[in-house]
């Protein structure tokens, strides 16, 4: 019974049903939230670069828990992260805290630094850390796990179209449409921006 209840901590499923943003914040409270994980050092960098991940980039603990250090990608001066189609470049601070979660990654089972892919390594040797205690950790930093989410989802939409917005952040289209429409986006003067863009650019 106490091996079922772990699995069951750790799954997750795709939503099939979308009933809107709940619990959204002040978008001002979401980067008050954000100051204490870019800069008090005296927080983990894998708790903090996890927080960033939800704060900035509205990915949920068990979307976090399953990135690779080949989600990763470093090319010069520039660090990105791939949360779904599209990677994503990451500003220097929280940059710094990816590079240095790649290279010192620790499991919680061993003190020694550890060869798992697994960008947060678990308790358990070759697995990554569990949905349910990496919100817990989340948590435990004063995250408000479902009203950052929405926040950050809010404020994302408001400045992406959803296509973009899906590809960027690993979300379903009909999601990303869905929190577009929640946000007032109107994006069909975008779509009429980028072609009349594209038909100056065409020779003449």
């Amino acid at each position: 019974m106490r091996w079922v209840q772990k699995i069951a901590r750790d799954l997750s499923f795709p939503a099939v049903k979308w009933n809107g943003p709940s619990q959204a914040m002040d978008d001002d409270a979401r980067w008050a939230a954000a100051r204490r994980p870019l800069h008090d050092d005296t927080i983990r960098a894998e708790d903090r670069l996890a927080g960033l991940l939800l704060l900035l980039y509205a990915q949920w603990p068990a979307a976090i828990s399953r990135l690779t250090t080949a989600h990763i990608e470093k090319a010069d001066a520039t660090v990105r992260i791939r949360l779904g189609d599209i990677a994503v470049t990451l500003p220097g601070p929280v940059a710094e805290l990816a590079l240095e979660q790649v290279s010192a990654r620790r499991s919680h089972a061993v003190l020694a630094q550890t060869d798992s892919p697994w960008l947060f390594p678990g308790g358990q040797p070759g697995r990554p850390i569990g949905a349910w205690a990496m919100g817990e950790r989340l948590r435990k930093l004063g995250i408000r796990l479902a009203a950052t989410r929405s926040t950050a989802l809010f404020r994302l939409a408001t400045e992406l179209p959803a296509a973009i917005l899906a590809r960027t952040l690993g979300i379903h289209i009909t999601v990303a449409v869905k929190w577009q429409r929640a946000a007032a986006g109107d994006w069909d003067a975008y779509a009429t921006e980028v072609s009349r863009r594209s038909e100056i650019q065409e020779p003449t």
